[in-house]
C-alpha cells in the first residue's frame, strides 16, 4: 500500500512539474527577447558605427534616392530605424567627447573642439572614465578604429582610455589618399617644419606609425575585420568603436565609386555619395566577417552620425532645416538604428527621442559593467523602454547649445515641443511633430510652454562651466572681448 502510494505520489509530481515546466515554455515565448536578455545576463558584442558629418537623407533607410546603401539599408531592415535620434552637440569633438563620456560638453569644458595651431596638450579631463573604460574593466575586448579628435598625449590616448586597440588618426580628420598624404608629410618632415598639419600625418596603431597603403575608409574597414578576427579567438566579448571619418572634408573619393553616382551631375554631392557608399561597402565586409566568425548573432550594431551632414560639401539633412553646426535640427538630429538578432525588433522604426548620451549608460547596462562611484552621466539607459517600443524620457528634455562670436545658439525638445534661440532673434517654438521642418513658430499660441522650456535650458546653463580650450586662439580672444557666454541675454523672453 506504502509503495503504491509513493508511486502515485512521483507521478503527481511529475506532472505537477511538467504542467509547470510547460507554463513558463510558454510564458518565454511570449515574452519580449529583452526578458531573455536581462534574465540570462548576456553580454553582446557591440559594435558602434559612427560616421562623420553625414546628411540626415543620406542612407537609403533614411529616404536617400540617390545613394545607395545597401549594406546598411539591410541591417536597418531587419533592425529598429530611430527617427528622433540626436546628439549632444552639432558638430565633431564635442559630439563625441559626449559620446564617449555620458556627458554634455558644456559640463566638462570641452565646448569646441581641441585647438589646431600647434598646441596638442589638450584632451577630455583624465577624470572622465570613458565607456570604453568601463567595458573593459567588465571583461571586453576593446577596440576603435578611426578617428579620435580627443587628445593627443599620451595621458589622452585611447591605449589609455579603455581601449585595447586603436587603429587611425588622434585629429579630427584625415585625407585619404596614402600616395597624396604619405608625400605631402614627407616634403613637410623634409623640409624642417615644427607643426605639420594632422590630416597628412602617418595613420597609427597603438601608438606607432603604420604604412597604411588603402584609401583611409577602406583600411579602417580592414582594420574593424581584424579586429573582430582577433575577438572571435577570445571567450570575451568585444566593444568596437569604429569611427570612420567619412564624408568628412577633404572631399575625396575613389574612381571606382565615383563611377557608381555617374548618374549624380553635382560634383560635390557626387563625390559626397562615392564616399558615403564606401562606408556601407565596409560595413558589408565587416558584417560577413560577423557571419563567418560566429559572432554575428550576438552582436549589437549601432550606427549614426556625430552631427548633421554639411550641406556645402553635398549633405542632404532634408525634411531638416540648415546642417552642421546649427541648433535647428538639421544639426544635431541623426540617422541611426539599432541591429541585433532576434532581440531588437525588425523592421521597426522607433519614434521617441533617443539621445548619443544615452549610450554610454545603455551599453554599460547591456555589458553588466560597474559604473564608478561618482560618475556622473546624464543620459539614461533607454534599453527596456526601446526594446517595448516606449518613450524612454517622456516629459524630460534634451538640450543643445553652439556658441558663436558674441552669442549662443540654444535649443531644448520636450516631448513634441521644441524651444529655439538662434542669430541673437527671439525664441521661437516649435511642434516638432507635426513640423518637422520647423517653419511655424506656435510661440504666441502658447507662451507658457515657451516661458517652461527657455527656463529648463536657462537651468542647464548653470551646470556648464568655462571653456578647457578652443578651436584657434582668435575664438579665444573673441570670447574674452565678448564677456562669453551672455547668458543673461541667451534666455531673455520678450
Amino acid at each position: 500500500m506504502f509503495s503504491s502510494l509513493y508511486s502515485k505520489l512521483v507521478l503527481c509530481v511529475f506532472v505537477i512539474s511538467l504542467l509547470g515546466w510547460n507554463s513558463t515554455k510558454n510564458k518565454a515565448s511570449t515574452d519580449s527577447s529583452q526578458s531573455t536578455v536581462h534574465s540570462a545576463k548576456v553580454k553582446p558584442n557591440i559594435l558602434m558605427i559612427l560616421c562623420d558629418d553625414l546628411g540626415y537623407a543620406d542612407v537609403g533607410f533614411n529616404g536617400s534616392k540617390d545613394i545607395t546603401t545597401p549594406n546598411l539599408d539591410v541591417l536597418a531592415s531587419n533592425g529598429t530605424i530611430c527617427s528622433d535620434a540626436y546628439v549632444a552637440h552639432p558638430f565633431c569633438g564635442p559630439s563625441r567627447a559626449s559620446l564617449l563620456t555620458g556627458r554634455y560638453a558644456h559640463k566638462i569644458g570641452s565646448q569646441f573642439n581641441l585647438p589646431t595651431e600647434g598646441d596638442e596638450s589638450k584632451g577630455i579631463d583624465v577624470k572622465e572614465t570613458f565607456i570604453s573604460k568601463v567595458l573593459q574593466q567588465s571583461g571586453y575586448y576593446t577596440g576603435v578604429m578611426g578617428k579620435w579628435h580627443l587628445g593627443y598625449q599620451s595621458e589622452y590616448h585611447p591605449n589609455t582610455r579603455g581601449f585595447d586597440d586603436f587603429y587611425g588618426f588622434l585629429g579630427g580628420g584625415h585625407n585619404y589618399f596614402p600616395e597624396q598624404f604619405k608625400a605631402a608629410y614627407k616634403r613637410q618632415k623634409e623640409s624642417g617644419r615644427a607643426f605639420i598639419w594632422e590630416y597628412l600625418r602617418p595613420i597609427e596603431h597603438n601608438g606607432k606609425e603604420v604604412n597604411e597603403t588603402e584609401y583611409v575608409t577602406d583600411g579602417l574597414s580592414r582594420e574593424a575585420i581584424r579586429f573582430i578576427d582577433e575577438a572571435g579567438k577570445k571567450e570575451d566579448p568585444f566593444f568596437m568603436y569604429l569611427s570612420y571619418n567619412a564624408p568628412h572634408t577633404p572631399m575625396e573619393a575613389k574612381a571606382e565609386d565615383l563611377k557608381v553616382f555617374e548618374h549624380i551631375k553635382d560634383k560635390k554631392r557626387r563625390t559626397y555619395a562615392a564616399m558615403v557608399y564606401a562606408v556601407d561597402r565596409g560595413v558589408g565586409k565587416i558584417v560577413e566577417k560577423l557571419k563567418a566568425t560566429g559572432q554575428y548573432e550576438n552582436t549589437l550594431i549601432i550606427f549614426f552620425s556625430d552631427n548633421g551632414g554639411k550641406t556645402v560639401t553635398g549633405a542632404n539633412n532634408y525634411p531638416l532645416k540648415e546642417g552642421k553646426g546649427s541648433s535647428y535640427e538639421g544639426g544635431f538630429r541623426v540617422p541611426m538604428f539599432f541591429h541585433w538578432p532576434n532581440v531588437v525588433p525588425s523592421g521597426k522604426t522607433f519614434e521617441h527621442p533617443v539621445s548619443a548620451l544615452d549610450m554610454y549608460p545603455t551599453l554599460a547596462g547591456l555589458g553588466n559593467a560597474i559604473i564608478p562611484d561618482g560618475k556622473q552621466l546624464d543620459g539614461k539607459d533607454i534599453w527596456n523602454d526601446f526594446l517595448q517600443g516606449k518613450n524612454p524620457r517622456k516629459d524630460e528634455s534634451l538640450f543643445i547649445m553652439r556658441h558663436r562670436k558674441g552669442f549662443s545658439d540654444v535649443a531644448v525638445r520636450k516631448n513634441e515641443w521644441k524651444a529655439l534661440k538662434v542669430y541673437q532673434q527671439k525664441w521661437k517654438l516649435f511642434n516638432i511633430k507635426n513640423d518637422l521642418g520647423e517653419t511655424k513658430d506656435l510661440s504666441s499660441q502658447h507662451p507658457g510652454i515657451l516661458n517652461e522650456l527657455v527656463s529648463e535650458s536657462k537651468e542647464w546653463s548653470a551646470t556648464h562651466v568655462e571653456p578647457q580650450w578652443f578651436h584657434i586662439e582668435k575664438e579665444g580672444e573673441q570670447w574674452r572681448a565678448d564677456n562669453m557666454p551672455n547668458f543673461d541675454k541667451t534666455f531673455q523672453l520678450p
